[in-house]
C-alpha cells in the first residue's frame, strides 16, 4: 500500500471517528461538516481507485 493510500485511508476511519462522536454529542452542524468531508474523501478515493470498506454512519 503506498503513502496516499494509507493516509486517505487514515483519514476515512478518522473522520467516520469524528462524525461518530459528533452524532452522539448531539452536535448537528459539525456532523454534517463531517458527513460532507466523508463524502468527499470517498469520491476521492473513487477517483484513485482506492477500495474503501463500508462506511460506519
Amino acid at each position: 500500500m503506498d503513502a496516499f493510500t494509507a493516509g486517505l485511508l487514515q483519514r476515512i476511519r478518522t473522520t467516520e471517528t469524528d462524525l461518530t462522536q459528533a452524532r452522539e454529542d448531539g452536535d448537528d452542524f459539525l456532523a454534517e461538516v463531517e458527513q460532507a468531508e466523508l463524502e468527499d474523501l470517498h469520491r476521492l478515493a473513487a477517483e484513485h481507485g482506492v477500495k474503501v470498506g463500508a462506511v460506519r454512519v
